[in-house]
């Protein structure tokens, strides 16, 4: 019973964390953020949404300059200003940024935004519960590894979510006429324009490792595609 009371906080605390963070994420991106105009761009998402048998994808430009995209907790679809002027100078082309928004859509389409919640809250109670466990055995190094030992399983589903993301985005990619290879090719070129080396040891990472991402996409393109002649 002693345990259980702090579990309960932790998982209390955890959902009202997320929900206050989800908010506030709103509003920022809401504050700082426009409709994405651009007519290259905008054909290729129509080819997106013509997959998807949607009227219209709508993409939106968060102003901040880290090369990323993002799917808020409402749906929502975002590049930054940072990627935007990536294609603008002809570094990545409309085709590759297409990759991002079908990636992103594929979060939301297989409820990762939602379930970010449940998981965030249940990581809460693990990390409190291993926490009090390990303190009694271990004192004062317990709670570290325990923090230690969650932040790796959330790394881990992380980077599940992502090779889901990557899945559904060759899937639509490929039903759209686009194809899988923009989003390879962006992918080989992604470390360099944000400047990410990798050394961080691969279970730390919330992202799986680039070269692992394009093996996964090469195997999903081969078996929805057949071997290229």
């Amino acid at each position: 019973m002693s345990v259980l009371i702090p579990i309960g906080l932790a998982v209390v605390v955890g959902v009202f964390t997320y929900v206050t963070s989800a908010s506030q994420t709103k509003r920022t991106l809401a504050a700082q953020s426009s409709p994405l105009r651009n007519p290259a761009l905008e054909a290729h998402f129509a080819r997106l949404a013509n997959a998807l048998d949607l009227k219209r994808l709508h993409v939106n430009v968060y102003e901040i300059d880290p090369i990323n995209g993002l799917a808020a907790p409402d749906g929502q679809i975002y590049i930054t200003r940072g990627f935007l002027k990536k294609f603008l100078s002809g570094e990545v082309n409309a085709a590759e940024i297409s990759s991002v928004i079908a990636h992103e859509l594929g979060h939301v389409a297989l409820g990762h935004t939602k379930r970010r919640m449940i998981d965030f809250s249940g990581q809460n109670a693990v990390r409190t519960a291993l926490a009090v466990t390990l303190n009694r055995f271990i004192p004062f190094i317990g709670p570290w590894i325990a923090n230690l030992a969650v932040n790796m399983i959330a790394a881990g589903m992380s980077r599940n979510d992502e090779f889901e993301a990557d899945a559904y985005a060759t899937a639509l990619m490929i039903k759209a006429g686009l194809g899988a290879a923009p989003q390879k090719s962006l992918f080989a070129k992604l470390d360099k324009l944000t400047g990410n080396g990798g050394a961080m040891p691969a279970w730390f990472l919330s992202h799986p490792k680039t070269a692992d991402r394009i093996k996964a996409i090469e195997a999903n393109e081969k078996r929805w595609t057949g071997p290229k002649s």
